[in-house]
């Protein structure tokens, strides 16, 4: 059984020991990949250096459970859930991010789908990790699903004001996302403002795909740093050598700072 709180308390002293965390996203889509192809990829990102694996996406069905069986079969990093929605939650993860959508025009993306969702947690035991959800323009399919209103790349204070809100709500952390396989990664200089006036840890994810890239992300501020999409296309390739390197580059730019 896991203990309330364990998952984050974890996460927080890799943060707190290496200056910021990488978490390879995992999505448990049949049309993509197996429950198997899922526990592989999982493997190799624990062997190159990430810090924990998330399961989920915006449009995932089918083999949740399956793929997070098979994936702790795998690891001894934690899973954590990212639901798309309440049939994203399975029981044998460690922990779950219990996110709300917070840009989004639906009420359903804010607190209905949590409030459906807070029930199946409490029965499968799983550790909630309370995450404030912002969509950055393109947004991608999360966006689209999410019915977000897309924060403007261009108005890094309108982030902030979101991010603090979040916060002051008592998110444990905020996330700004600019789409998964975006081509365009959260703007630095977002993150640089929002990063120097939040007291929480701020995730970043979506378009980052080179060690370049997530070297630049972690200087800015980044404290968790998420890839999936690059992953799942290289990783069963390289077995891992291009996320080595990247997590190397984020690691060496948080000690430059």
């Amino acid at each position: 059984m896991t203990k309330p709180g364990s998952t984050w308390e974890t996460i927080l002293k890799v943060i707190k020991d290496l200056g910021v965390a990488h978490f390879t996203l995992i999505d448990p889509d049949p049309i993509k990949q197996t429950a198997k192809d899922a526990g592989q990829i999982a493997r190799f990102a624990e062997k190159a250096g990430s810090n924990g694996i998330m399961v989920g996406g915006s449009t995932a069905f089918g083999i949740i459970e399956e793929s997070v069986e098979e994936i702790k079969k795998q690891v001894e990093i934690p899973v954590i859930l990212f639901p798309g929605n309440v049939s994203g939650l399975a029981r044998s993860a460690d922990a779950v991010f219990f996110m709300s959508l917070l840009n989004s025009r639906n009420p359903y993306w804010i607190i209905e789908a949590q409030t459906i969702a807070a029930l199946h947690i409490k029965a499968y035991n799983l550790d909630p990790i309370s995450m404030a959800y912002l969509i950055v323009h393109p947004g991608g399919t999360a966006g689209f699903v999410g019915d977000a209103r897309l924060l403007p790349r261009d108005k890094p204070e309108i982030a902030l004001g979101y991010s603090l809100a979040g916060q002051y709500m008592g998110f444990q952390c905020v996330y700004l996302e600019a789409g998964s396989g975006a081509e365009n990664a959260v703007p630095l200089p977002m993150i640089k403002l929002v990063s120097s006036k939040i007291d929480v840890p701020l995730v970043i994810g979506g378009g980052i795909n080179t060690p370049d890239q997530a070297g630049a992300v972690a200087a800015a501020g980044a404290d968790i740093i998420i890839q999936g999409t690059i992953i799942e296309r290289t990783i069963l390739g390289d077995k891992g050598k291009q996320l080595s390197d990247t997590i190397k580059a984020m690691q060496q730019a948080k000690k430059k700072e």
